[in-house]
């Protein structure tokens, strides 16, 4: 341990032998929240600062001091091939204060010299100008801290290719000092192959299995072994990307928030019986023939596309990612992401495949944060087709070509979400896609892209609406990130409108026009729903109960996967049916081509709270309603 001032004075030399620093811009997100587990001096009102973005990294000094000292075990982690593992931290410093911290940093070795020009302004002292991965104050857990100067703390780290250790700052995060670093930490395999992300291909029958190791292709072949449950495995290839530093579009990502991706390796699964069982396993065939393998995983085929039998859905969006540790908590950022993870974890054999239509991992420039989110998820994403939309915290950024000319993504500007998820779409960069579940079938929206009337994105709508033989699949959905049709969100209330009129404007004729069942939404953080809507509408007095000719498309926002709650307006519209500001998802049951049953849970208990069923023949989708009668001939 560096417990002697030689060492200390030693490392001081390795944090300052470049001299270089470059400044960085804070991007704000749109959406905080909730505390948990906070000491009592800590507790701030909701914020709208990713947690990361709270510390000014480029003014941290190097103060090392030689009576400090942090010290974390154990040394080597994974041994046992674990991908997690929990970090006991023991700290001393005798000058403590409230606003002391301690910061995770991957790798370890966190100097200057991973400045990146972005400004090109040289600045005359030595700065730190890399993030942490994640923080806790250093009384988190112990009250006495300030008057005995010692703190345990306890972190879990997950495998993210690189050693770790933990820097003990003071002065808080406005003005940090750095007074005492650990020995490097290190998983046992840092490149192991990890977080595999299920999604359908571009046909029924094949899945995609993506997954990220530390492993390049010169230096291993990325493989799946895969087969029926019970039968002979065979291999299949897989291709590998990644991104860089210049593939960011600004601050923070190509600054203190960029973090090496590692690679990103997607296979795909062919020619795959329906409804079939079937195991996996992703691997990297080294140059000695040695081969790494992940843990064995297992998915449940698609049905053949129309095929009658029980289907089951689950949609929401805005998750985020949050810490099990307790650590970030201070920002109020995504308090209820844990709840439904954790919902979904627990409900897994119960429904069949996920779309989280936009706000994942609300990195926001803090590349560091998207293994955090695939970790959380991996037990879901591993077993079940994990189907993603582009939001604004993922695409959004001043000329980057994003719709909306918004800060949000921290200058990712898509690139991240696009790498990291394999979604069935022509093109990554233009994340609109159509995809069948059996009986259903989903047409992607990219709410980041101009999708108004002329547009390429508007004339790919169309088709993929206008593609579905509703004989067989009953069920069209629709989903973006952005409310384009209809919320009671007090967003956009001083504008005298409810989200997206402009979108309701251009897309709600194609919604009518075939005869859309459902419209999701995110980017909202709670849940809505309305009436059948037709013509800004309502056309059906019922509530519950649907059934024979719908008349109209039901819109339904379900924002509340995690982030910070969003207000309602004051007004009252006879399209709202159902409010609740509150984390939760929708749940979408085909019972067989006649009966859809839909159901909004919380995720803090998993009840349901809000429920409709639809309840209809084919003849009762061909026909027409209101002023969309196709015109007819009196020709025999």
């Amino acid at each position: 341990m560096m417990s002697t001032f030689n060492n200390l004075f030693a490392l001081f030399l390795l944090l300052v032998s470049n001299d270089i620093a470059y400044g960085v811009v804070h991007h704000a997100s749109s959406y905080p929240s909730h505390v948990s587990n906070v000491p009592e001096q800590h507790v701030h009102a909701p914020i709208v600062e990713q947690p990361l973005a709270k510390i000014d990294i480029l003014k941290a000094v190097i103060a090392l001091h030689e009576s400090a000292s942090i010290r974390a075990n154990p040394f080597l982690l994974g041994s046992k091939g674990e991908d997690t593992e929990w970090i006991n931290v023991n700290l001393e410093y005798p000058r403590p204060t409230n606003d002391d911290w301690v910061g995770v940093f991957s790798p370890a070795k966190f100097n200057s010299s991973d400045c990146y020009p972005e400004t090109g302004t040289r600045q005359e002292a030595s700065y730190i100008c890399t993030s942490p991965i994640k923080y806790k104050y250093a009384n988190h857990s112990t009250a006495d801290y300030v008057r005995r100067g010692k703190a345990t703390l306890s972190f879990q780290i997950i495998n993210q290719r690189a050693d770790f250790s933990f820097a003990l700052f003071t002065g808080g995060f406005k003005n940090p000092k750095l007074v005492a670093v650990s020995d490097p930490i290190s998983f046992s395999n840092p490149k192991a192959p990890l977080y595999p992300r299920l999604a359908h291909g571009k046909a029924w029958d094949e899945m995609t299995v993506t997954w990220t190791s530390g492993y390049n292709i010169d230096e291993a072949t990325p493989l799946v072994e895969w087969g029926r449950k019970g039968h002979n495995k065979k291999l299949s290839p897989a291709g590998t990307l990644t991104f860089t530093r210049g593939s960011m579009c600004g601050a923070p990502a190509r600054t203190t928030g960029w973090r090496d991706p590692g690679f990103i390796h997607t296979s795909f699964l062919k020619e795959l019986w329906p409804d079939t069982i079937y195991e996996y396993r992703v691997g990297h065939l080294l140059k000695t023939e040695l081969t790494i393998w992940s843990k064995i995983y297992s998915f449940k085929s698609s049905p053949y596309p129309g095929q009658d039998s029980l289907q089951r859905v689950i949609i929401f969006g805005d998750m985020g990612k949050a810490e099990r540790d307790g650590s970030n908590e201070y920002a109020n950022y995504e308090p209820g992401s844990l709840f439904t993870t954790d919902q979904l974890i627990n409900d897994i054999k119960n429904y069949d495949i996920v779309f989280h239509i936009g706000g994942l991992a609300y990195a926001n420039g803090f590349l560091s944060q998207w293994d955090q989110f695939t970790a959380q998820v991996e037990p879901i994403s591993s077993v079940k087709p994990y189907m993603i939309a582009s939001g604004t915290h993922e695409r959004d950024f001043p000329n980057s070509g994003s719709f909306y000319d918004t800060s949000d993504s921290g200058g990712e500007c898509g690139v991240p979400a696009e790498t990291m998820y394999y979604v069935p779409a022509d093109s990554r960069a233009k994340l609109w896609y159509s995809t069948d579940y059996g009986m259903f079938h989903f047409c992607i929206a990219d709410s980041e892209h101009d999708w108004r009337e002329g547009s390429e994105q508007y004339v790919w709508i169309e088709k993929c609406l206008a593609s579905v033989d509703r004989q067989k699949q009953p069920w069209l959905i629709f989903a973006a990130h952005r409310v384009l049709g209809y919320s009671l969100n007090s967003g956009l209330a001083d504008e005298g409108a409810t989200e997206e009129p402009m979108g309701r404007t251009h897309l709600q004729k194609l919604w009518q026009k075939y005869k859309v069942d459902i419209a999701f939404y995110g980017h909202v953080h709670n849940y809505e729903r309305t009436c059948p809507i037709y013509q800004n509408q309502c056309v059906n007095s019922e509530i519950f109960d649907y059934s024979g000719t719908m008349n109209g498309t039901i819109h339904v926002v379900v924002g509340g996967g995690g982030s910070r709650l969003s207000d309602y307006t004051e007004n009252n519209t006879s399209w709202s049916l159902y409010k609740d500001r509150d984390y939760g998802f929708v749940k979408l049951t085909a019972f067989n081509h006649s009966s859809l049953l839909f159901e909004y849970k919380k995720s803090i208990d998993g009840e349901v709270y809000d429920n409709f069923t639809i309840t209809r023949d084919y003849r009762d989708v061909l026909a027409c309603v209101h002023d969309g009668c196709e015109a007819t001939t009196l020709t025999n």
